[in-house]
């Protein structure tokens, strides 16, 4: 398993014969260079969405067509963005699971957050925020999509029991660092750990320290660098 990181909240996951894209963004993204996108992009085989904010979906119609990856995410959002022109993933809901080809499942989880779209220069509500459990490869990845910390956290860790964790932890729109710490040792028993949402631009986050430094010993935080991926 491959996990690449592509700036703010996106990533590119290449698990079993899946590579999964997670809210991929490229146009105004400053982590991500524009000589770097097709390499972002590149066989991509599934997308997945947790919102409708700009940072997260203001591509993904297009990577759709290009790449012919299927768009799956919650309800509304999903059929926005169907109806928009991506290839029809799954629109489903809360506490789903479906398929992403033959051996990897995301099953939809709770976030806390806010979720709009521009429409014709208007914001339209897209339905809640979420989150996804991520299977395959012996593995259980918990991305948490932009959240606050919540107690929600409780039963997913219980419940799906994730041994690796990307959690959102710049601050100002989600989770800072502390509070993404307090959730890993309080709720969770991950193995890693993968800070995200920061560094992107001034107001939010630009070290993991106090993650690194929060966290139950045995606990390894990973600090991703844009497109440099990393084996697990």
């Amino acid at each position: 398993m491959n996990i690449i990181w592509l700036g703010h909240g996106s990533f590119r996951i290449e698990i079993e014969d899946q590579i999964v894209l997670v809210d991929p963004w490229l146009t105004g993204n400053p982590m991500l260079a524009a000589d770097q996108h097709a390499g972002a992009i590149g066989g991509a085989t599934q997308i997945l969405v947790t919102h409708g904010h700009f940072d997260h979906i203001a591509d993904v119609v297009q990577i759709s067509k290009d790449t012919g990856a299927p768009v799956s995410g919650l309800y509304e959002l999903a059929m926005h963005l169907h109806g928009a022109g991506a290839v029809e993933g799954t629109a489903f809901n809360m506490g789903g699971t479906i398929p992403l080809g033959g051996a990897v499942t995301a099953s939809m989880v709770p976030a806390s957050h806010s979720s709009a779209a521009d429409v014709d220069g208007t914001p339209h509500y897209m339905g809640t925020e979420c989150g996804f459990i991520l299977r395959g490869e012996g593995r259980t990845i918990y991305i948490s999509g932009d959240t606050g910390l919540m107690a929600d956290m409780a039963w997913i860790g219980d419940y799906y029991k994730p041994d690796i964790g990307i959690l959102s932890a710049g601050g100002h729109y989600t989770m800072d660092m502390e509070m993404a710490a307090y959730a890993a040792r309080t709720y969770f028993k991950f193995s890693k750990v993968i800070p995200c949402h920061y560094r992107t631009m001034p107001v939010l986050e630009q070290s993991a320290e106090a993650l690194i430094n929060g966290v139950l010993p045995g606990t390894a935080v990973i600090e991703p660098e844009v497109m440099q991926p990393f084996n697990l």
